[in-house]
């Protein structure tokens, strides 16, 4: 079967499905060129060299040399987030640091940026106009000089997505935090001028990262060549207007060194931006764009042997900034909502190979025709380089996140069951693939060619078929594992644990009856639930669909009456309390283990039930537990031994099962895993910053390694009042494939309903037991690394206690061998697992990749959201064991490194001074910020040890949408009240969202931010008193309780409509999400502003403005 085959013409199983249009794709930078623009100045950071007074003709770049980068950044705290308060594997590898661009000797890390002087011309500012066509921009471009070269015409015709984005430049270093430089209002950052030398530098201007640029000297020098063509309508002289979706350009700002005067403008000046500030070329500060600061005394300097600014009188005080308009920079928002328009109203079809599907944010309907859908593995990048030198000079991580167990839509069937009776599935006799879409049939049907390691193999007499006129079975379509991406085979004994099938799993529910959790009210709102949620324990079982050829059936999921999973209960504190619950007790019985040092169960028959038989004798222990444990005063507990004891349970049983630990303190009582205290804030920023993330003792590691042995699979729910050392207590369910929740100063009145709601969903959700993940590659790629909550005894099997559909795993791929363009690359998943019914089955996965020769087909077909997925799994998997600066050094030099690639290799030849980022992934520099200034890599003050634990495993196992609203939040505005428009609210469920950024704010709306963990409602100051009394039931803002976590029920629209969509985003996430009420300027408005991500962060993260401009001086770095 050819691979490039378009989708088949018949859909599987006789269903009509309609016939998909494909989204044309191709190259986004225009035709490809390694040269840039002439240049005559010095490194981006480096020492300035000698002024030329002409522009030297036809002078090019250097290439640049290998070797790799030493990014520099440094991290300081960041805005803080509770949490623990308001919201909810160590296997080595890294990005490969072969071939790269090496920066020159000269460069100062996030110090003054040197930029080659330009004039600066202000486009008109047109924030929300409509974009230019690509014919005008093509006119305009068409008609520039750049420093007396043409200027490059519009991209080939055919080219999907248009030109790269570029972008214009404000000057500007990172932010003051420790290494960044940053300067005082309106003072310029210095000259990097060399020692000793105390003679007046030219003027350095900041570089307008525009479409097209041109680069005038500074006054006094001789002209360069007058730009000409035509100018778009409204604009004044200075480019393509603000607002465009592929060339956004804004307006260039200057930079003078101290001491220098500005004699007149070069050239005619620009219209003013706004009518406060005066015509002329005004100095850009750094990339900032907030409100006017004073000078910042005694700030440390950004490189030995600088003075450090603000601490000393300086030159006479330029004019203020031009203020950099945000708007003229890739927005978060603006890319979901064109997606959304463009692909979310067509069903993805997966017949094609190497299609980048929608993004994750928008709502779209699969149709599997032979490759497996994005809910279940989304790539990286769907064009693989042919050969490893590509991969290495392009770093574009080649990764995919795969979800083998994903909950899909109700428009959509889950996958097939394919029972193949006791011979059991078809594999290849060599590398033990499984039978799907992509092998090929030779020899009339009697043997078939392996798509992955090509070996032949015989086709046994059970399963032949002979072959239409195009080489196909004549029962392709009827056969799920011949035609789909995704389906499950039922698995022979074989495949089971000794050769016997596997028993129903069972649930043992283990609670901390200690004093804490006593007084909280935690143990008598646990059992009150547990009564009735028990009646709800998953139940998974097939349902016969056909039986088709000889003899193979197929079944599709369905639910059963009864659930097969049986139930045992602990309570615990310094010791270990069994209970029979045999369902011929008249009443529980309990048995004490007060030897936790070696731990077993004292009872087999009668500790784990059915519960449709025992409910009687159970509701009676549930009702029993709160008032036996009611006068306790034991605060000490244990933790290991709890595990332990589960653990022996289902060993006992013959089976495999979850336990739910219920759990309050740090385990400090005598017995196996006992934990210190040692929470010590002085490590951050520190060497050994590591540790703090590091298990305390390797005991949980050892017993982990037994639980998966056992198919024991935990989930932990934390209650914390203080430190419970987060990073050790989560080793078991990270290894086993569990979840941890967190609930910091649990109180039932505020916190019951997020716990309960967390509770149920985890109890009922599908699991799947004791499973083993296998990734196949074909030849020249091979699976070599490793991310999410698993254990690996080996370098090949992912081995989970336990998978539910919410988790994921990340795996990187290598080259081994060079790639063919006409075959392509393949991956199949497979998962063997034990269903809730004690089935054993195998779910597979299949997906075809294209390969390509040219850099410019990478960068058209990577997906950006995946990208940041996997950097982020890295640098989190990272800080176990480097300094966190480390790892922040090593993304953003992996980012610029991509970025630069691009630049040389791909992008038209244009001026040193553009900004150009592919179309695919123009916004790579925002969400990369937004997980540098996450709470692992840079904490605020507020930030406590735990939070960063707890969020650095939880992201270990985030699929690509959660982990898109987790680093950048969406942000509703619910009432617009400006004059005529309706509210958002009245029109659509859900209103279309805004930058996260405190500038969107109106004080006179109300805004919903969600970021999968936290919910906030946001109350402007001048909120109107109507929609106060709609939404809150009180007759002013002043009123209105802040911190409130639940609306009241009013009847009104308004009220109905917000409490509508508040329900509408928690169903959306795998949490639930506790609701905080933040009225502006309060003290909780901190908080909210930590998730405003494109802003400066309090304690020094950058604003995505400062982060831009320093992504481009990295890229020049490197590029120079």
């Amino acid at each position: 079967m050819n691979l490039n085959q378009s989708a088949p013409p018949v859909p599987p199983f006789g269903q009509p499905q309609p016939a998909y249009l494909g989204h044309h794709q191709s190259s986004y930078g225009g035709q490809p060129g390694s040269t840039t623009a002439p240049t005559s100045y010095g490194a981006y950071n480096g020492p300035v060299p000698g002024y030329q007074q002409t522009p030297p003709p036809g002078v090019s770049r250097a290439p640049p040399s290998s070797g790799a980068p030493p990014a520099s950044t440094a991290q300081g705290p960041c805005g803080q987030t509770a949490y623990g308060q308001f919201g909810q594997g160590d296997v080595q590898n890294g990005p490969s640091s072969t071939v790269q661009m090496q920066r020159l000797p000269g460069y100062q890390p996030f110090g003054s940026a040197i930029l080659a002087p330009v004039v600066s011309q202000p486009a008109v500012l047109q924030p929300y106009g409509p974009p230019p066509t690509s014919a005008q921009v093509t006119a305009q471009l068409a008609g520039m000089q750049i420093s007396g070269a043409v200027a490059p015409a519009s991209p080939p015709s055919g080219l999907g997505y248009g030109p790269p984005t570029s972008l214009a430049s404000a000057s500007g270093s990172f932010p003051n935090s420790g290494l960044y430089g940053s300067y005082p209002q309106g003072q310029a950052p210095p000259l990097g001028q060399p020692q000793g030398h105390p003679g007046a530098q030219p003027p350095q201007r900041s570089v307008p990262l525009q479409a097209s640029s041109f680069t005038p000297p500074a006054s006094g020098g001789p002209r360069m060549p007058s730009m000409t063509g035509p100018l778009l309508p409204g604009q004044s002289f200075g480019g393509p207007p603000v607002s465009q979706p592929n060339h956004v350009s804004s307006p260039a700002p200057q930079v003078l060194p101290p001491g220098t005067q500005m004699t007149g403008p070069p050239g005619p000046p620009p219209p003013p931006m706004h009518s406060s500030q005066q015509p002329g070329y005004q100095l850009q500060q750094n990339g900032s764009y907030g409100p006017t600061r004073g000078p910042q005394s005694n700030y440390g300097s950004p490189y030995p042997g600088a003075a450090a600014f603000g601490s000393q009188p300086g030159p006479p005080q330029p004019l203020p900034p031009k203020r950099l308009d945000p708007d003229a920079i890739p927005s978060p928002i603006q890319v979901i909502e064109d997606d959304r328009n463009n692909r979310g109203s067509e069903p993805f079809v997966t017949g094609v190979r190497g299609q980048v599907p929608p993004l994750v944010t928008t709502n779209f309907l699969v149709k599997d025709q032979g490759n497996a859908s994005p809910r279940y593995i989304r790539c990286t990048s769907y064009n693989i380089p042919c050969t490893s030198d590509m991969a290495k000079q392009a770093q574009v991580p080649l990764a995919a996140v795969i979800k083998p167990l994903a909950r899909l839509p109700p428009e959509e069937a889950s996958p097939y069951v394919v029972d193949h009776g006791e011979s059991g599935p078809l594999r290849c006799n060599r590398c033990k693939a499984y039978m799907c879409p992509f092998m090929q049939f030779v020899e009339g049907g009697r043997r078939f060619q392996c798509c992955f390691c090509s070996c032949i193999n015989d086709v046994p007499p059970q399963y032949f078929q002979h072959l239409d006129h195009t080489g196909k079975r004549v029962d392709a379509y009827d056969r799920p594992e011949l035609s789909l991406g995704s389906y499950e085979f039922l698995a022979t004994v074989d495949y089971c644990k000794n050769n016997k099938f596997p028993s129903p799993p069972a649930f043992i529910f283990m609670i901390d009856v200690s004093y804490n959790a006593i007084r909280s009210g935690l143990v008598r709102l646990l059992c009150e639930e547990l009564k009735s949620l028990l009646d709800f324990l998953p139940s998974w079982v097939v349902e016969k669909v056909a039986t088709v050829g000889n003899n193979v059936t197929f079944y599709r999921e369905g639910g059963a009456e009864e659930s097969a999973v049986r139930v045992g209960f602990v309570t615990y504190n310094k010791v270990l309390h069994f209970y029979n619950v045999k369902s011929s007790l008249a009443q529980p019985q309990m048995m004490v283990v007060s030897d936790v040092g070696d731990m077993f169960v004292p009872l087999l028959d009668g500790f784990l039930v059915n519960v449709n038989e025992s409910q009687a004798v159970i509701t009676s222990l549930l009702d029993q537990i709160p008032e036996m444990f009611a006068d306790t005063r034991e605060t000490e507990t244990v933790f290991a031994p709890v595990i332990q004891a589960g653990m022996e349970a289902l060993k006992a049983a013959e089976c495999a099962g979850k336990l739910f630990l219920f759990h309050t303190s740090l385990p400090i009582a005598e017995a196996p895993g006992k934990l210190k205290n040692r929470d010590d804030r002085k490590l951050i920023n520190t060497d050994k910053e590591k540790t703090l993330f590091q298990p305390q003792t390797g005991a949980y590691q050892t017993l982990a390694k037994e639980c998966v042995a056992q198919g024991c699979c935990v989930d932990l729910f934390l209650f914390p009042n203080q430190y419970v050392d987060v990073a050790t207590l989560s080793v078991v369910p990270q290894l086993t494939g569990g979840s941890v929740y967190k609930y910091a100063c649990f109180q039932v009145e505020n916190d019951q309903e997020r716990f309960l709601s967390d509770l149920r969903r985890d109890v009922q959700k599908v699991v799947g037991f004791d499973a083993v993940m296998r990734v196949r590659t074909s030849t020249g790629i091979r699976a070599v690394d490793f991310f999410g909550a698993f254990y690996m005894s080996n370098t090949t099997d992912v081995e989970l206690a336990g998978l539910d559909g919410d988790k994921t795993v990340t795996v990187e791929f290598k080259h081994d061998d060079r790639l063919n363009e006409e075959s392509g690359a393949l991956l199949q998943c497979a998962l063997l697992y034990t269903s809730c019914a004690g089935q054993r089955r195998l779910r597979i996965h299949n997906l075809a990749l294209n390969c390509c020769t040219q850099l410019a087909d990478l960068y058209r077909n990577c997906e950006t959201d995946t990208l940041i997925n996997y950097m982020a799994k890295f640098a989190y998997r990272g800080v176990l064991n480097s300094p966190v600066k480390t790892v922040r050094d090593t993304l953003i030099t992996q980012c610029a490194q991509i970025l630069a690639c691009y630049r040389k290799n791909c992008a038209s030849p244009s001026s040193a001074g553009q900004l150009i980022l592919p179309e695919c992934m123009k916004l790579l520099p925002v969400y990369l910020n937004c997980v540098l200034k996450s709470d692992v890599l840079q904490p605020g003050a507020e930030v406590t040890t735990d939070d960063r634990a707890y969020v650095r495993q939880l992201v270990t196992s985030m699929d690509v949408a959660e982990t898109n609203v987790f680093f950048y939040p969406r942000l509703l505005p619910l009432v617009r009240l400006s004059a005529g428009t309706k509210s958002p609210i009245e029109n659509t469920t859900e209103p279309p969202a805004v930058r996260a950024s405190e500038e969107r704010l109106s004080n006179g709306d109300i805004y919903l931010l969600e970021n999968g963990l936290n919910l906030f409602l946001w109350v402007g100051a001048s909120v109107q008193q109507g929609v106060v009394q709609s939404l809150f039931g009180v007759s002013s803002f002043s009123q209105i309780t802040s911190g409130l976590s639940v609306l009241p029920v009013l009847d009104n629209l308004l009220s109905k409509k917000v409490r509508g969509l508040i329900d509408s985003l928690r169903a959306q996430r795998s949490r639930y999400m506790k609701l905080i009420v933040v009225k502006q300027e309060d003290k909780l408005a901190t908080l909210f502003k930590h998730f405003l991500v494109e802003d400066k962060s309090l304690s020094g993260g950058a604003s995505y403005v400062d982060f831009l401009c320093h992504m481009h001086k990295e890229i020049r770095q490197l590029l120079s």
